[in-house]
């Protein structure tokens, strides 16, 4: 794995957000691979959890904020076809949105879900497209992508300078199953579409999209085998994707918005579990990047350096396991005014941290709204 240098300390990324915080030490993925241990995960209570449903099979979560200050928690059910709507201060179950099927507003296994302004991105695995609503009313606006799309999972969606969205979305084709009932990986060469970017833009016409590129490297070291969450760094130009397969490693590929391999992996040995959610809580200029540890008894968050990509603490909760999504909301709202982090827990429902509470475990800042 090629060397991360520290170019810029930790310390002074956290300085220039708020003075006078002593930061964790860094660790290098150059240090795990030479045997140093990972300082230890601490426990963070979790600040509330939704009622547990289990026949919903929960995936993802994503909140939006009302102009009155409202926070609604939503989460796709991937097994019951709908969004599940929760209070994002308490977790309460407010409503569900959605049913089985291929029309406008009804879905078929909804996996990845992102907010934008007052846009909803759901990506639907099996109608292979990604549908748009609008928000407060969750007024259906239309689909793309089912042309394209294989078995598609995960999203990240950016405002384009240039007007309307770019949006990447992970597709995890496979070819065909084993004996044993396992998805039969493509060979390198054809991992070239792992991910689809398209350029969207929604105004009177409705939903328009435009396939822009097909993403993913056919190199040992750069493929894309087993894919589903992705976020994005436009001030670093960086496109995080998480490795899934557990046979290869558990790791994150570092890609260029334009979707070309930079040559960076991150995480390798720090996982014991599946790398899943990945999400971005920025700070100025500096951040940390949050990636979970998939594990089935114990879920494990770990932060690592916007920039340099070291990693700089882990923590768990009290409750939450087997994680998939996750969402950073930075959105100040009465109950956490620094925001939150949300995560699903073990596909019954999604509980929430208090950036205050993860901040004063890792003792990273608080007082990063933007």
């Amino acid at each position: 794995m090629r060397k991360i240098l520290i170019a810029a300390s930790i310390a002074l990324v956290l300085g220039a957000c708020q003075p006078g915080l002593k930061a964790t030490q860094p660790v290098s993925a150059d240090d795990i691979a030479e045997g140093a241990a990972l300082p230890a995960a601490r426990r963070i209570s979790e600040a509330f959890k939704t009622p547990m449903t289990p026949d919903d099979n929960i995936d993802s979560p994503a909140s939006w904020r009302s102009a009155d200050g409202k926070v609604w928690l939503m989460a796709t059910a991937k097994a019951t076809d709908k969004l599940v709507v929760y209070d994002g201060q308490t977790g309460q179950h407010l409503r569900d949105v959605g049913s089985t099927g291929t029309a406008l507003g009804q879905f078929d296994r909804p996996n990845g879900i992102a907010v934008s302004g007052d846009l909803v991105f759901i990506v639907e695995r099996d109608n292979h497209r990604v549908q748009v609503l609008h928000l407060p009313d969750f007024k259906p606006l239309g689909v793309f992508a089912a042309n394209d799309l294989k078995k598609p999972y995960g999203l990240w969606v950016n405002p384009a300078q240039s007007g309307g969205y770019d949006l990447y979305v992970t597709d995890s084709y496979h070819d065909g199953e084993d004996a044993q009932g396992n998805d039969i990986l493509p060979p390198l060469s054809r991992l070239n579409q792992r991910v689809r970017r398209y350029h969207v833009t929604v105004g009177a016409a409705g939903v328009q999209a435009e396939l822009v590129r097909s993403i993913g490297d056919s190199s040992e070291k750069g493929a894309l085998r087993v894919v589903e969450s992705i976020w994005g760094d436009p001030a670093n130009d960086r496109l995080m994707i998480a490795e899934e397969d557990e046979t290869y490693a558990s790791e994150f590929k570092v890609y260029t918005l334009a979707g070309d391999f930079t040559g960076n992996t991150f995480g390798r040995g720090m996982f014991k579990a599946q790398a899943e959610g990945v999400t971005l809580r920025t700070c100025g200029t500096g951040g940390w990047w949050i990636t979970t540890e998939q594990d089935k008894h114990r879920s494990i968050f770990h932060l690592f350096d916007r920039r340099t990509l070291a990693h700089v603490g882990a923590f768990h909760g009290d409750l939450v396991a087997n994680t998939d999504g996750i969402w950073n909301s930075q959105q100040p709202s009465a109950r956490f005014p620094q925001g939150a982090l949300y995560a699903v827990h073990d596909d019954q429902g999604v509980v929430a941290f208090d950036w205050r509470d993860i901040a004063r475990a890792l003792s990273l800042p608080q007082d990063c709204a933007k």
